[in-house]
């Protein structure tokens, strides 16, 4: 039996599985296991809920029912009053039938509402895990980017610092108390495996930083260094 299969019950079929099974002792543990599959879950807790639903509100009706019952039996005095104690066997009888009806139907529903909600944890974590691994992807080509501007020893755009600076800013949540941490450190400690840096690479990597620190991405040295012009200026003095 496959969660294909019992999708295509019908509504009174289904709620019957699902009450043949509902009680642990009775229950085909392989057909539970369908009815709680994540095709099915949402199915099999809202046929339960309907279930319960309408065994309370028939206790509710027999008991208002059972009332008037009372007070027409006691009007009629002493006959009425044995008529009454008699029906009363019966009513307790039925009363803990329904009652264990009851108990069995929330107990099923007590598992439903965990095992949903380890479905939605396990849901949660994997959408999570895979925003992460995205996330790695981007936060690998931006300093991929980086690593090979710095190579190449290029003289770097103020877009190329905007970008790279992201791998400063953006953070995700890491350990047991969430601390935000910024994705370069991300990519040194969690994300890459550790190389032995060569004095080259070193070299460049503390160019890019003081690069990094400066304000507006500009190096200090070269704040203030005029451009380079002409020896006549285009004025035809020699």
């Amino acid at each position: 039996m496959d969660a294909q299969r019992l999708a295509r019950l019908d509504d009174s079929d289904y709620e019957q599985l699902v009450l043949d099974h509902a009680h642990p002792p009775a229950r085909d543990p392989g057909v539970w296991a369908v009815l709680i599959d994540p095709a099915l879950i949402d199915r099999t807790r809202g046929a339960l809920n309907t279930l319960f639903q309408r065994n309370s509100s028939v206790l509710r009706k027999r008991r208002e029912e059972r009332e008037q019952f009372r007070l027409a039996c006691f009007a009629r005095g002493q006959a009425g009053k044995e008529e009454w104690f008699a029906s009363k066997r019966e009513y307790d009888a039925w009363r803990h039938r329904a009652a264990n009806f009851s108990r069995t139907v929330q107990n099923a529903l007590s598992e439903i509402n965990k095992a949903k909600k380890d479905l939605n944890r396990s849901l949660n974590h994997q959408v999570a895990q895979n925003h992460r691994d995205r996330l790695r992807d981007l936060a690998l080509a931006v300093h991929q980017h980086q690593a090979a501007h710095a190579r190449a020893g290029g003289i770097a755009e103020q877009a190329d610092y905007e970008l790279w600076r992201a791998l400063d800013q953006i953070t995700v949540p890491i350990g047991p108390a969430s601390e935000p941490t910024s994705l370069r450190t991300m990519l040194d400690i969690y994300w890459t495996d550790v190389t032995p840096v060569a004095e080259a690479d070193e070299q460049r990597a503390g160019a890019e930083r003081t690069m990094r620190a400066a304000p507006g991405g500009q190096a200090a040295r070269f704040s203030g260094v005029p451009r380079a012009r002409h020896v006549d200026n285009g004025k035809h003095l020699a």
